[in-house]
């Protein structure tokens, strides 16, 4: 069976995982002008419609489709990788894997299970050290001890620790705010956090990290 790639010159449609609901909705598109074993080249996106040029961060979530000849949408979840200089200024996306193209859209921040070590300074100073229960590209959940007592609404400074497959560790800080809490039978509190500061550079790290995961819940 023939791997459903896109190819050099094909054209992609592109919509961007973003927090505002009428930015999500805007559909791209670009075209694929070189690629690697691991990335895509792609020309800089423009907006269906408006005809204006999208710009893209490194670390922005995309959800694309491309067309087979006859005429079949195949989507994958892919992420920015960085940009190439050429003539034209180019965008860097990671490839993916040819059994990650499905004939289904699959819209949102990425999420996986995780558990992960997370330093986090409430805004009195106190400090403790949790555990992930889930970490993606727009936030993470938690489980803490009940007697910090967080809120919805409460700012928090967080440390992630994210060991990824080569072996490499890397640090992501952020800034977060408490969306939801929910007691747990445990005693505990589970945590839902969402990003509110967060780098291009480490919200890459983190999704870095959530692709790795996934992938690795579909080779099981």
């Amino acid at each position: 069976m023939e791997t459903l790639l896109p190819k050099v010159n094909d054209l992609i449609y592109i919509q961007v995982a973003s927090a505002d609901k009428k930015e999500d909705d805007k559909e791209c598109k670009s075209r694929i002008a070189d690629l690697g074993d691991e990335f895509y080249l792609i020309e800089v996106p423009i907006e269906v419609g408006s005809g204006r040029i999208r710009r893209l961060f490194a670390g922005d979530e995309l959800s694309v489709y491309f067309l087979t000849e006859d005429g079949v949408k195949n989507y994958f979840n892919t992420y920015v990788l960085g940009y190439a200089d050429d003539v034209v200024q180019l965008v860097r996306i990671r490839k993916p894997e040819p059994e990650a193209i499905t004939k289904i859209q699959r819209r949102h921040y990425l999420r996986v299970v995780a558990e992960l070590e997370i330093a986090v300074r409430v805004q009195d100073n106190t400090r403790f050290v949790a555990l992930t229960e889930d970490v993606g590209g727009g936030g993470v959940s938690m489980i803490c001890d009940g007697k910090y007592r967080l809120k919805e609404g409460d700012p928090l400074y967080c440390w992630l620790l994210l060991p990824y497959k080569n072996g490499s560790i890397e640090h992501a800080p952020f800034e977060a705010e408490v969306v939801r809490t929910k007691k747990l039978e445990t005693g505990k509190d589970l945590v839902m956090l969402k990003f509110v500061s967060i780098s291009d550079m480490e919200r890459q790290k983190i999704i870095r990290y959530c692709f790795e995961r996934q992938f690795d819940f579909r080779n099981r």
